[in-house]
């Protein structure tokens, strides 16, 4: 559900930050303008001009613009939005078929034989976007083993597809 950044900490958002960090672990370069990515306690927000001269102005906002993710830690939890500029950029990139993306949008792993194609890294640990035939990024995982000289079994392992939101609600319902 997240990636481990290593030395993430108060470095800020720009020239090496968590944000663009986290796009370098795909082979993307993000050009974020860091007058408009805010940090607010763990989050990181996106703004326009208009919202961000109104946070400055507001002290106690929680929300405002696009959530870019959270740290936790040493760990960077990515939101869908962030991921999804990532993909438009992102060097790594495994493509699979209709069944291996349903399987991956309910939590599942991605098995060799599901994926149609690699682009970018095929090395073990390397962190790699996951996109449905249509060209749809479903989440991000993490190479299990070396994929150029795996013929079966286990390829990615899931870190974080859309799946997981209507996971969550699932568990906060029955909770309750």
């Amino acid at each position: 559900m997240c990636a481990n950044l290593g030395g993430v900490g108060e470095k800020g958002v720009t020239e090496g930050g968590v944000i663009e960090d986290f796009a370098r672990l795909f082979g993307a370069e993000l050009s974020l303008d860091e007058r408009f990515v805010v940090k607010r306690g763990n989050r990181y927000f996106l703004l326009d001009e208009k919202l961000k001269d109104s946070t400055d102005k507001r002290e106690g906002w929680l929300y405002s613009g696009t959530y870019l993710g959270k740290v936790e830690g040493q760990s960077f939890h990515p939101s869908f939005p962030l991921l999804f500029v990532i993909a438009e950029k992102a060097k790594n990139r495994i493509t699979v078929d209709d069944k291996s993306a349903w399987l991956f949008v309910c939590g599942r792993d991605i098995f060799k034989e599901g994926i149609l194609k690699i682009e970018g890294s095929r090395r073990k640990g390397a962190y790699t976007l996951v996109f449905n035939r249509h060209g749809e990024c479903i989440g991000y995982g993490k190479i299990a083993k070396n994929l150029d000289k795996l013929k079966s079994g286990l390829a990615v392992k899931n870190l974080l597809d859309i799946g997981d939101f209507l996971r969550r609600e699932r568990t906060a319902v029955q909770e309750a």
